[in-house]
């Protein structure tokens, strides 16, 4: 995956902005197994099931059970391997989410848990859209971070991750996977002024200058430019 920035997706404005998210009940929350050994905390969206993260955990009757497994093995064919089904149907799963239509990408990311339930670009795209289009940043922790120990993960999954972080007022967490983003990615524009950003929230001014020096000499989109002017302002970046 190495779409750059589309409707702010991978961009961190300046504050630390603690979103509206869904309350945990005291009580313990059910866990699903969804992939072998991978459980994640059973959670559900006002939405069609096809549109929620998992297909909503919902019992499939035998006739949804056939149409998946007819499905798999269409992909499979028409694509000539699984494989290769589940890379073209991730793509455009990646497609969607980054052109922010979230109910479509997350259709996609359902196709390729069904192709191969056990890869990190599902958790990582459905934890996005569990934080993007629901607010439940607590599922899209969960999800994140158990793509981050999946096989296969995406170039910018510790840059999301950091981003997911810092927005949900974590700057201490967010910099070392921020850290990490720019060493995974070094071109990655938004990677290094989410860095500036987390070491700025964290006292560190002369090094979030110097993430922020990084961050200009890649040539950043408008929105980035700005956020970094001001954090450059603020920090007295000479």
């Amino acid at each position: 995956m190495a779409v750059q920035i589309v409707r702010g997706l991978r961009h961190c404005r300046v504050a630390l902005v603690i979103l509206a998210i869904g309350i945990v009940d005291g009580a313990a929350a059910a866990t699903i197994e969804v992939a072998p050994g991978v459980h994640v905390t059973k959670t559900t969206f006002p939405a069609p099931i096809n549109q929620q993260p998992f297909y909503g955990f919902a019992e499939l009757t035998p006739n949804q059970r056939a149409a998946n497994e007819e499905f798999v093995a269409k992909a499979s064919q028409a694509a000539g391997s699984r494989e290769k089904a589940f890379e073209e149907t991730i793509r455009r799963a990646w497609n969607a989410l980054l052109s922010g239509n979230f109910s479509e990408a997350t259709k996609r990311f359902n196709q390729a848990y069904l192709i191969d339930p056990g890869q990190s670009q599902i958790f990582h795209g459905l934890g996005l859209i569990a934080f993007e289009r629901f607010r439940n940043a607590a599922f899209a922790d969960e999800l994140l971070r158990i793509a981050r120990a999946r096989p296969n993960p995406a170039k910018l999954l510790n840059a999301d991750y950091g981003r997911f972080l810092l927005l949900a007022g974590r700057p201490q967490e967010a910099e070392p996977v921020l850290e990490q983003a720019v060493v995974d990615a070094p071109n990655f524009t938004t990677a290094w002024s989410n860095l500036a950003w987390a070491r700025r929230h964290n006292g560190k001014t002369k090094a979030a200058c110097a993430a922020a020096m990084k961050a200009e000499e890649l040539s950043p989109p408008p929105n980035v430019s700005s956020d970094l002017a001001m954090l450059r302002s603020s920090a007295g970046c000479t």
